[in-house]
């Protein structure tokens, strides 16, 4: 069956370089002749049929800019089968003959929703901050938030070496320790506290002794030399987050900490190379994996190649962070007490 007309959206939270793998989409769909219809506002904007046709000039200055032009939310009506029905009415309605999304793990569980109502094909290409996606080496946007969090964090150290003070930087990743762990290595964090090396099915009174753990740690610290001392901690973590932590640290053993919520500016910001390339990359492969009748598929990258992961595996959540990630800061972390002790 010969295409002539796709549908492509960005859904669920932004990603520095979904821009670029729009432009990328549109540029291969129109050399293979192909109309690409961009839905607004993620599924929102399939399900009240708001789109646009998407011409080379539309894309022509976007590659460098963050955020997505098709603007990206959450989607709670695609759960529900009135939500599916009416998605699926407009894709028929406007001859769509494929979907690609550019999303994380719930946007590619609507794509496979969508199954039941539409016949059409569904593509799914990875961009999401929080690298938590199985099945591809990298996702679209992690690479800007790691920049992003260790400029920050940088600029957070000089000010806490030349007062000698103890702050405490949240970073985002929702319930995925790759943000943490990365920016923690490339700042030279004395702790990271993530999901890896602290549970979150701890009992309270685990949790005051992790705590009691961690004062005893700074207070070494603080006492052998004189510094700054940055803890980086995932969000969804402690209980209220870093701003708890510092006051619990403060009541429990008098250590006065600054906490620093890096919040959505790792959202923002202009692509950095990998992350325009990577985009590049997986939008091409989407158009190719689609005129080839590729669907219910992710592109994904692996090892420096464009490949393909069916979406069901993609959505499993299992993308963890490196092991010998975790230990190489497990092992700096205890080099550093003995050396203090």
């Amino acid at each position: 069956m010969t295409i002539k007309r796709i549908g492509i959206l960005t859904s669920g939270g932004d990603a520095p370089g979904m821009n670029a793998a729009i432009r990328a989409m549109v540029v291969a769909a129109h050399h293979y002749k192909i109309e690409v219809v961009g839905f607004h506002s993620g599924f929102n904007g399939l399900i009240e049929d708001n789109s646009v046709i998407l011409t080379d000039n539309d894309v022509s200055n976007i590659i460098q800019k963050g955020g997505t032009i098709l603007k990206s939310a959450r989607c709670p009506a695609m759960k529900t089968t009135t939500g599916l029905v009416q998605a699926a009415s407009t894709l028929m309605k406007e001859k769509i003959s494929a979907l690609i999304v550019i999303g994380g793990d719930g946007s590619f569980a609507g794509l496979l929703a969508l199954q039941n109502q539409w016949m059409g094909q569904v593509i799914g290409v990875p961009g999401t901050i929080d690298n938590d996606i199985d099945g591809t080496d990298f996702t679209i946007g992690f690479s800007t938030a790691i920049n992003t969090a260790i400029e920050a964090i940088d600029k957070i150290r000089d000010t806490a070496e030349a007062f000698e003070r103890i702050f405490i930087v949240e970073v985002m990743g929702r319930h995925s320790g790759h943000i943490p762990f990365n920016v923690g290595i490339a700042c030279a964090a004395e702790k990271v506290i993530s999901f890896e090396n602290f549970p979150t099915n701890n009992t309270s009174a685990g949790e005051k002794e992790k705590l009691a753990t961690l004062a005893k740690e700074i207070k070494l610290a603080q006492a052998n030399r004189h510094s700054s001392y940055i803890i980086v901690i995932a969000e969804n973590l402690w209980h209220g987050g870093a701003t708890a932590l510092a006051q619990q640290l403060q009541v429990t053993a008098n250590i006065d900490c600054t906490a620093c919520i890096l919040g959505h500016i790792q959202r923002g910001g202009s692509p950095v190379a990998k992350d325009r390339i990577l985009a590049t990359k997986l939008g091409v492969g989407a158009i190719q994996a689609m005129i080839a009748g590729q669907s219910h598929i992710m592109i994904a990258e692996q090892n420096n190649c464009v490949t393909h992961v069916a979406l069901q595996v993609a959505i499993g959540h299992q993308q963890g962070v490196s092991e010998s990630l975790v230990q190489a800061q497990e092992n700096i972390l205890a080099l550093t007490a003995q050396r203090l002790c």
